[in-house]
Protein backbone atom coordinates (compact mmCIF):
# COMPACT_ATOMS: atom_id res chain seq x y z
CA UNK A 1 0.00 0.00 0.00
CA UNK A 2 3.01 2.29 0.60
CA UNK A 3 4.39 2.22 -2.51
CA UNK A 4 1.46 2.81 -4.27
CA UNK A 5 1.17 5.79 -2.46
CA UNK A 6 4.23 6.93 -2.99
CA UNK A 7 3.86 5.77 -6.97
CA UNK A 8 0.51 8.29 -7.06
CA UNK A 9 2.06 10.69 -4.98
CA UNK A 10 5.39 11.03 -7.71
CA UNK A 11 2.53 10.36 -10.75
CA UNK A 12 1.03 13.46 -9.20
CA UNK A 13 3.59 15.67 -9.16
CA UNK A 14 4.88 14.69 -12.49
CA UNK A 15 1.45 15.61 -13.78
CA UNK A 16 1.48 19.02 -11.78
CA UNK A 17 5.09 19.74 -13.47
CA UNK A 18 4.01 18.90 -16.72
CA UNK A 19 1.18 21.24 -16.44
CA UNK A 20 3.46 24.24 -15.15
CA UNK A 21 5.06 23.93 -18.04
CA UNK A 22 2.74 23.86 -21.09
CA UNK A 23 0.51 26.29 -22.26
CA UNK A 24 -3.05 25.16 -23.88
CA UNK A 25 -3.08 24.70 -27.12
CA UNK A 26 -5.64 27.41 -28.03
CA UNK A 27 -2.78 29.95 -26.30
CA UNK A 28 -0.24 28.17 -28.52
CA UNK A 29 -2.34 28.49 -31.61
CA UNK A 30 -2.69 32.25 -30.86
CA UNK A 31 1.04 32.57 -30.34
CA UNK A 32 1.96 31.01 -33.79
CA UNK A 33 -0.10 33.58 -35.58
CA UNK A 34 1.15 36.68 -33.77
CA UNK A 35 5.05 35.58 -33.80
CA UNK A 36 7.17 39.02 -33.98
CA UNK A 37 3.68 41.04 -34.57
CA UNK A 38 3.49 44.58 -34.53
CA UNK A 39 -0.29 45.79 -34.01
CA UNK A 40 -0.99 49.66 -34.11
CA UNK A 41 -4.16 51.17 -33.50
CA UNK A 42 -5.05 54.20 -34.74
CA UNK A 43 -8.09 57.17 -33.36
CA UNK A 44 -9.36 59.79 -35.93
CA UNK A 45 -11.19 62.85 -34.91
CA UNK A 46 -14.31 62.86 -36.55
CA UNK A 47 -14.40 66.65 -36.79
CA UNK A 48 -10.73 67.55 -37.65
CA UNK A 49 -10.28 64.54 -39.13
CA UNK A 50 -7.02 64.61 -36.98
CA UNK A 51 -5.22 60.95 -36.92
CA UNK A 52 -3.17 60.11 -34.06
CA UNK A 53 -1.44 56.86 -32.66
CA UNK A 54 -3.93 55.32 -30.01
CA UNK A 55 -2.23 52.05 -28.62
CA UNK A 56 0.84 49.86 -30.01
CA UNK A 57 1.45 45.93 -28.52
CA UNK A 58 4.40 44.04 -29.63
CA UNK A 59 4.88 40.59 -29.61
CA UNK A 60 7.75 38.73 -29.48
CA UNK A 61 9.28 35.67 -31.73
CA UNK A 62 7.30 33.30 -29.62
CA UNK A 63 4.25 35.27 -29.96
CA UNK A 64 4.04 36.43 -26.46
CA UNK A 65 2.86 39.94 -25.83
CA UNK A 66 6.65 41.56 -24.39
CA UNK A 67 4.86 45.14 -24.77
CA UNK A 68 1.97 47.18 -24.84
CA UNK A 69 1.58 50.86 -25.19
CA UNK A 70 -0.95 53.51 -24.61
CA UNK A 71 -1.14 57.15 -26.39
CA UNK A 72 -2.65 60.21 -26.49
CA UNK A 73 -3.23 63.12 -28.96
CA UNK A 74 -0.02 64.87 -27.23
CA UNK A 75 1.53 61.55 -26.28
CA UNK A 76 2.52 58.53 -24.28
CA UNK A 77 -0.30 57.96 -21.74
CA UNK A 78 1.35 54.55 -19.86
CA UNK A 79 3.58 51.34 -21.36
CA UNK A 80 3.73 48.11 -19.43
CA UNK A 81 6.03 45.39 -21.02
CA UNK A 82 5.78 41.52 -19.99
CA UNK A 83 8.15 38.73 -18.45
CA UNK A 84 7.77 35.05 -19.18
CA UNK A 85 8.99 32.66 -16.51
CA UNK A 86 9.61 28.83 -17.51
CA UNK A 87 6.43 27.83 -17.34
CA UNK A 88 5.98 30.17 -20.49
CA UNK A 89 3.53 32.23 -18.61
CA UNK A 90 3.53 36.22 -17.50
CA UNK A 91 5.80 35.94 -14.52
CA UNK A 92 6.45 39.99 -14.33
CA UNK A 93 4.85 43.11 -15.66
CA UNK A 94 5.76 46.39 -15.18
CA UNK A 95 4.22 49.47 -15.90
CA UNK A 96 5.50 52.83 -16.79
CA UNK A 97 3.75 55.55 -16.81
CA UNK A 98 3.46 58.96 -19.63
CA UNK A 99 7.30 59.81 -18.12
CA UNK A 100 8.50 56.33 -18.64
CA UNK A 101 8.99 55.65 -15.24
CA UNK A 102 7.80 52.51 -13.32
CA UNK A 103 4.77 53.02 -11.52
CA UNK A 104 3.74 49.69 -10.33
CA UNK A 105 5.76 45.59 -10.74
CA UNK A 106 3.61 42.94 -10.57
CA UNK A 107 4.66 39.16 -10.19
CA UNK A 108 2.74 35.79 -10.63
CA UNK A 109 2.47 32.49 -9.24
CA UNK A 110 -0.02 30.11 -11.02
CA UNK A 111 -1.79 26.91 -9.68
CA UNK A 112 -1.10 23.76 -11.74
CA UNK A 113 -3.31 23.51 -14.27
CA UNK A 114 -2.04 26.63 -15.45
CA UNK A 115 -4.81 29.47 -13.37
CA UNK A 116 -3.21 32.47 -11.63
CA UNK A 117 -2.75 31.86 -8.01
CA UNK A 118 -1.24 35.08 -6.52
CA UNK A 119 -0.29 38.58 -7.87
CA UNK A 120 2.19 40.26 -6.12
CA UNK A 121 2.27 44.43 -6.01
CA UNK A 122 5.44 45.81 -5.93
CA UNK A 123 6.28 49.82 -5.66
CA UNK A 124 8.47 51.39 -7.96
CA UNK A 125 11.56 50.89 -5.41
CA UNK A 126 10.88 47.25 -4.75
CA UNK A 127 8.43 47.04 -1.42
CA UNK A 128 5.60 44.99 -1.79
CA UNK A 129 2.76 46.68 -1.37
CA UNK A 130 -0.39 43.85 -1.54
CA UNK A 131 -0.70 40.30 -2.38
CA UNK A 132 -3.49 39.37 -4.75
CA UNK A 133 -5.42 35.38 -4.01
CA UNK A 134 -7.19 34.14 -7.04
CA UNK A 135 -10.08 31.98 -5.62
CA UNK A 136 -11.84 29.48 -8.01
CA UNK A 137 -15.67 28.49 -7.75
CA UNK A 138 -18.09 27.10 -9.94
CA UNK A 139 -21.35 29.90 -9.98
CA UNK A 140 -23.93 26.75 -8.81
Amino acid sequence: MKRFLCFCMMLFSLTCLNSLAQVDEATMAKRENRKNLVIREWNTDPKSKTRWLDRVTTYDAQGRKVEEIEYTKVGQKWRETFEYGTNDRISKDVLYNEKDKVVQVRKYEYNADGTKRKQFNYAPNGKLETVKVFEYSSAR
